[in-house]
């Protein structure tokens, strides 16, 4: 833990201001004072930085590598300052100058380096190995523009530029220093050299990668790791004075903006060929710079290349950072000389692969033409992996060619990224035990029936110093006052709130602060979108990234449904009940974006209906994000994970509500099954089919959603409304929606589950009512959430997959 006074702190402030800006404190702006403060921060976290890289350049011990395309890390300032241990400092001295800490802190941005679930895992991951003291570093891109910020705009869905980068990044370091060249296209010719075959990689397009790190902070302990994302720039000269003098404008600056473009987005639409080509680069581009870079430093160590194994771990974050098995593959073999059974043993020690979905549309496979165009080279080691990956296959299974179609690497003009993340890795995990026995029992079985052992489940976390600690500071105030303050450490010890969940005066004093919670959403809701909600009701979220699986539509369809029963009988007794949804839907994704109009014409009908808009309210906000999260999560009651089972992976979400009280509303699926085994059937609201009713459905038939629209007036009732112009639209509006659920047979099992997830509702209706037995619910799944914690997830990686404790 830092030393800091408060009187050298605010020396510190002062003194930053004026080298900074020649201000003093009361002339600056809230930009320039929130600048000053995290220069300040990392000052004070830049002498542990330096101390903590010279300890792992001199120590014998194995170092992780995370691979992912994205790190959603959210704001920094805060949880810096949480982690140094001068919080409260900063906070009182801050206050003592008239300055609002919680005004300075929102001048940060979100940095545009994630979408959902996956980036915010690795940014846990990266939190938690820096707290366990665990050598572990972050290796991605550093996009120009994020995934997109979302504007509604009469309720469509529209994208505009996360242009997060525009005032420049606080936190980062660019270390031109340590960049490295990555090549695309040009062609590949073998010779003979020494009695060994040599690839020669000729004519390529040379890029400079530029590394930017950016500190990660263990708390309270001293360790700053290190997240490294990778920027495109152009070699030498990125502009043709030439061209540019003899009047070729476009052309002066064609090498620049093709260079650039690498870098420029998170997750480029892959619905066109360039688009699709631009995130095979991007996936190259940083895996290339990031073995380059760990090789480079592993080489400083003065050790054998063939001990690289027993120093260095890499783990990639699904199968975007695939190509580290052929990259790996080409240096130890092209510039280290090994042979090519000694690299690949190396580079199957070295590497181990988390897979994050069975979702077919989610597993990569890339066309053999466009892959070897790019990556003639790589290209060409994947072809060998495959054809002595078959050879293998035949020793095992003789010519059983459906079997070994089946698990081919290369098969049908693609190449199948999953296939080479298991092959070419000595673990692949899945990321909850629902997920993992499906991998293992289905969808990957005959790989497991292969490799034996090499399947293994590490059920996903969250960091509680993020997703508590500082998204709830009254929750953690009470936790302290409870049960002091071990579990900010330990979060296992959170269970020791259990012993608390019938004490009347903690239930009461959890209620006012969930309840403060939920005022302070509501003033939010109420300046940014002028709709009053009442913190007294029910506020029931479903906040996540918009997909069919994930069933936003289901949440929506019992709205309109509850709608139109409050229409028929105003006498219905219901709760009154607030529906928040939060959500981005890719561009590309028609029906996604069609659901995102549906809520909220939705949500314009029954907000405007003075007959029903005190008993249901429903809002859309825009936008989501980590810094949202972190408002939305602490004031829920019920947190929705309803998607169909089988599907979600995991969920990380479900847990960070959890952590903060809510009550969960959810399927059999991911995760959600593990936080009832800790929480009890009792203390989670779980309705719908089971992962084998749905895998069974899915494979062998027997189910008609229009049979349900047949035959439930309910369901026939919304689906109709959705084109019969009660929702004040254009009948053509939810088309999609209707062929989706109709036409198309309901690939979700929407309405197959209507009517258990309505009767899941009635029930959430009736418990709410019992205030006491509500608060000892969410008391107890607080106290179990300990057991997620990204600091438990970590340790099983690090003993079980990459031996580093």
């Amino acid at each position: 833990m830092m030393q800091l006074s408060k009187e050298q702190f605010k020396k510190d402030f002062e003194r930053k201001l004026i080298s900074l800006f020649a201000e003093d404190v009361k002339e600056a702006s809230r930009s320039h004072k929130f600048i000053a403060l995290a220069e300040l921060v990392k000052e004070y976290a830049f002498e542990r930085w330096l101390k903590t890289n010279k300890k792992y350049s001199t120590e014998d011990k194995k170092q992780v590598y995370y691979f992912s395309m994205e790190f959603l890390i959210g704001r920094l300032l805060e949880n810096n300052l949480i982690n140094l241990g001068i919080i409260d400092i900063v906070k009182e001295g801050l206050e003592e100058f008239g300055i609002s800490f919680e005004d300075i802190k929102l001048e940060e941005k979100d940095a545009g380096l994630g979408n959902g679930g996956l980036g915010r895992l690795a940014a846990c991951f990266l939190d938690s190995m820096a707290t366990l003291g665990i050598a572990g570093h972050g290796n991605g891109i550093r996009y120009k523009y994020g995934l997109f910020e979302q504007k509604i705009v009469n309720g469509y869905q529209v994208e505009v530029p996360d242009n997060w980068l525009k005032d420049g990044y606080v936190w980062e370091v660019r270390r031109r220093d340590k960049a490295c060249i990555v090549n695309f296209g040009g062609n590949v010719r073998f010779t003979v050299e020494d009695g060994r075959l040599k690839a020669i990689h000729e004519n390529y397009e040379s890029v400079l990668a530029v590394p930017y790190d950016i500190p990660i902070i263990g708390f309270k302990n001293g360790v700053v790791n290190t997240l490294r994302l990778w920027s495109a720039e152009p070699i030498g000269e990125d502009f043709d004075f030439f061209s540019f003098s003899m009047g070729d404008y476009s052309k002066a600056m064609e090498y620049k903006y093709s260079v650039e473009s690498i870098t420029s987005v998170l997750y480029p639409d892959d619905r066109t060929e360039k688009g699709r080509l631009l995130r095979l680069k991007q996936e190259y581009f940083f895996v290339s710079a990031g073995i380059q870079s760990i090789i480079r430093t592993f080489k400083k160590k003065g050790k054998p290349i063939t001990e690289l194994d027993k120093y260095v771990a890499i783990q990639i974050n699904d199968t975007h950072p695939a190509l580290a098995i052929p990259e790996l593959l080409r240096i130890l073999i092209d510039e280290e000389n090994l042979s090519w059974e000694e690299a690949f043993k190396i580079t199957v020690n070295t590497i181990s692969y988390t897979n994050h979905t069975i979702m077919a549309e989610a597993l990569e496979k890339w066309p053999i033409d466009m892959f070897k165009s790019l990556l003639p080279r790589i290209f060409t080691i994947v072809e060998e992996i495959n054809r002595r990956f078959c050879l293998d296959l035949i020793d095992k299974y003789g010519h059983d060619l459906d079997k070994i179609n089946k698990m081919a690497i290369i098969r049908d003009g693609y190449i199948n990224m999953a296939h080479l993340a298991i092959v070419g890795s000595h673990s692949v995990n899945g990321v909850a035990k629902l997920h993992t026995k499906i991998l293992k029992e289905k969808e990957l079985k005959l790989f497991n029936e292969y490799f034996e052992g090499k399947f293994n489940n590490k059920t996903n976390g969250i960091t509680h110093r993020r997703w508590l600690l500082q998204a709830n500071p009254r929750l953690t105030k009470l936790l302290k006052e409870t049960i002091g303050e071990e579990w900010i450490k330990d979060p296992n010890k959170l269970i020791e709130l259990k012993k608390f969940a019938k004490d009347s005066s903690v239930k009461e004093k959890f209620y006012k602060i969930k309840q403060q919670n939920k005022t302070d959403l509501a003033k939010f809701i109420k300046n940014k979108y002028d709709i009053t909600v009442d913190p007294n009701s029910i506020f029931d979220i479903q906040a996540k990234r918009l997909h069919g699986y994930k069933r936003q539509l289901l949440n929506a369809l019992y709205i309109l449904d509850l709608y139109n029963r409050l229409k028929e009988d105003k006498g219905i007794d219901i709760y009154p009940r607030t529906f928040i949804f939060s959500a981005k839907a890719f561009p590309g994704y028609i029906l996604a974006k069609e659901i995102i109009k549906f809520i909220n014409t939705l949500a314009n009908k029954i907000n405007s209906d003075d007959d029903v808009n005190d008993k249901i309210k429903v809002v859309f906000i825009e936008n989501y994000g980590v810094s949202l999260a972190e408002k939305i999560i602490p004031s829920a009651n019920v947190s929705q994970q309803i998607s169909t089972a089988s599907k979600e992976a995991s969920g990380t979400g479900n847990m960070k509500f959890m952590m903060n009280g809510a009550i969960t509303l959810g399927t059999l699926d991911g995760a959600n099954i593990e936080i009832k085994d800790a929480v009890g059937e009792e203390n989670i609201i779980i309705f719908g089919l089971t992962a084998d009713e749905v895998i069974n459905y899915s494979k062998n038939g027997g189910y008609r959603s229009l049979d349900l629209y047949n035959n439930n007036p309910r369901i026939k009732r919304v689906i109709d409304q959705l084109l019969n112009g009660f929702l004040d639209v254009s009948p053509s509006e939810f088309m999609n929606i209707y062929n989706h659920l109709i036409t198309y047979n309901d690939e979700f099992f929407v309405l197959k589950d209507f009517e258990d997830y309505s009767k899941a509702q009635d029930k959430i209706d009736k418990l709410y009512r019992d205030r006491d037995k509500w608060n000892e619910m969410a008391i107890i799944n607080v106290a179990a959430s300990g057991q997620f914690s990204s600091d438990n997830t970590i340790i099983r990686y690090a003993r079980e997959i990459w031996k580093v404790l």
